[in-house]
């Protein structure tokens, strides 16, 4: 079996976020993403999904090491000023490349 070295992305931000957020990652460059709402607690309090436009959202992607830097770049240079948002990086290894 052979792997093949990817970064998986995390992106945990206020569900008005979604759309920009998106289309970076289209500008980035990934072919598909998991997005769901989340809950929790952090630094700006507990955020609850029982008002859909005041929920969190947590998208995760697969991508180039390369392509993952560059997003992380403009994540947040773009998005973080404006947005309640984390990201972060994950080391992984997918067996299919081609779908990444």
């Amino acid at each position: 079996m052979t792997t093949h070295p990817m970064k998986k992305l995390t992106i945990v931000c206020e569900a008005l976020a979604r759309e920009p957020v998106l289309s970076l990652l289209q500008a980035a460059g990934a072919h598909g993403w998991t997005l769901w709402e989340v809950e929790g607690s952090g630094s700006q309090g507990a955020r609850t999904a029982d008002i859909p436009e005041f929920a969190n959202i947590q998208v995760e992607v697969i991508l180039q090491p390369e392509a993952s830097d560059a997003l992380l770049g403009r994540l947040s240079q773009e998005l973080f000023p404006l947005y309640a948002m984390v990201a972060y990086e994950s080391d992984v290894r997918v067996l299919r490349p081609a779908k990444f």
